[in-house]
């Protein structure tokens, strides 16, 4: 309820407030404040014994399918362990153990360093002589010398295959060489020769109607 009347002495006849006085001179209308603080709290009890509740069902769900908690399910504060002490035995303990690991082995570097030893390995095979089998006498060369007996004798020739005698009624068959020019018109060019030779067919000049 307002706490002046129109005969206040702090508000002059044309409604206007005195702002000399520093202050509201009218008092706040507080209901709205209380229905909005009222709903707020209302919703937080709400929501939290919604939330609870929730809870409560996920956690009677999960026990009844993981059964209780046991020693090995609890939860271990790794605080109190503390830092380990570092110890170049056990660091090169497991430097061994790791290189026993068959293959392959997770990487060390991305790779690089296996990569520039497989191109090593590759290498010494491209460019020296290597035994394949010692007991037969059977040696790799270098690829540079291969290249030069290849040149100078050619390619080995496979023999010729054996024709199989013929069945009744068969015969043997011919081939009419070459068979193309290596070149296949495409689909388009196809399309327009199809096109070029239907356009000379209707522009071949048509008998008069008195010949037969």
């Amino acid at each position: 309820m307002p706490t002046h009347n129109n005969n206040s002495p702090h508000i002059h006849k044309n409604d206007q407030v005195d702002a000399s006085l520093g202050y509201e001179p009218t008092d706040v209308k507080i209901t709205g404040i209380l229905v909005f603080i009222v709903a707020m709290g209302i919703f937080v009890v709400v929501t939290a014994v919604l939330c609870y509740g929730i809870g409560k069902v996920f956690n009677a769900r999960m026990n009844k399918e993981d059964g209780p908690n046991s020693k090995w399910t609890q939860t271990v504060d790794v605080r109190q362990l503390g830092n380990l002490p570092s110890s170049p035995a056990l660091q090169n303990k497991m430097a061994e153990i790791t290189q026993s690991f068959p293959t392959p082995r997770v990487q060390l570097d991305d790779g690089n360093q296996d990569v520039a030893d497989l191109h090593a390995r590759e290498n010494i095979l491209l460019n020296n002589y290597t035994w394949i089998d010692q007991s037969k006498g059977t040696v790799r060369i270098p690829i540079d010398r291969a290249m030069e007996i290849i040149a100078q004798h050619g390619l080995p020739v496979a023999p010729a295959a054996e024709m199989q005698p013929l069945m009744a009624g068969d015969s043997r068959p011919v081939v009419t060489m070459p068979l193309t020019n290596g070149f296949a018109p495409t689909t388009y060019e196809q399309d327009q020769a199809a096109i070029q030779a239907a356009t000379a067919v209707r522009s071949e000049p048509q008998g008069s109607p008195g010949t037969r």
